[in-house]
């Protein structure tokens, strides 16, 4: 990409993720764009109006889609256990693989534009809970959970949150063991849990 010409929307976005990931969601300006796209910064704002603001919130969203292809590629064919674990797995793998993009979810401007996803954005920690027997509300906690999990882990491990004193591999695979078996829609389970309320 060397001129002005050979700018689109989908070119300044691939700019963006770049210089995220040389330096992090700080590092993202209009002139870090600009410059390494070989254009002066007022010829992004034909494809970011928004300047800055815009730019960011595209980027953030391409960040989310990539995540969720990558989860979706990892949970199709499996069911139960299996998939859990693949989701949890790839979720890990895909933030500690790309911080500074993973970095980009945890920023403050995500709660702006989370309640409106990319089109067709699928709902794959529900997809990966198909085989655990559950629906409705059950569901719906269910997948917030297993939301809450792969994304506190991984928020936690690419901030080095954890600490280098044990593996924390190790520590993701207990917790995903942890996790299928609390998943199961089980009476036994569900009684256990209240007894232990109560206690």
């Amino acid at each position: 990409m060397t001129g002005r010409a050979a700018l689109t929307p989908a070119r300044v976005v691939a700019t963006a993720l770049l210089v995220v990931d040389g330096g992090g969601p700080a590092a993202l300006t209009l002139t870090a764009v600009a410059g390494r796209a070989g254009v002066a910064v007022p010829s992004l704002y034909k494809h970011v109006p928004g300047g800055l603001p815009d730019l960011r919130a595209l980027v953030r969203r391409q960040v989310r889609a990539e995540l969720t292809a990558v989860l979706r590629r990892s949970v199709r064919g499996l069911g139960g256990d299996d998939a859990v674990a693949a989701l949890l797995g790839s979720y890990r793998a895909y933030a500690l693989g790309h911080p500074h993009r993973y970095a980009v979810l945890t920023a403050a401007e995500e709660a702006v534009d989370r309640a409106a996803p990319a089109e067709g954005e699928p709902d794959v920690f529900a997809a990966a809970l198909a085989g655990h027997g559950l629906a409705g509300e059950e569901l719906l906690h269910a997948a917030r959970c297993l939301r809450a999990v792969a994304h506190g882990f991984a928020s936690l491990e690419t901030t080095g949150g954890f600490g280098p004193a044990v593996d924390a591999g190790a520590t993701h695979a207990r917790l995903t063991t942890l996790l299928s078996w609390g998943l199961r829609p089980s009476q036994a389970f569900l009684t256990g849990s209240r007894a232990w309320v109560a206690a």
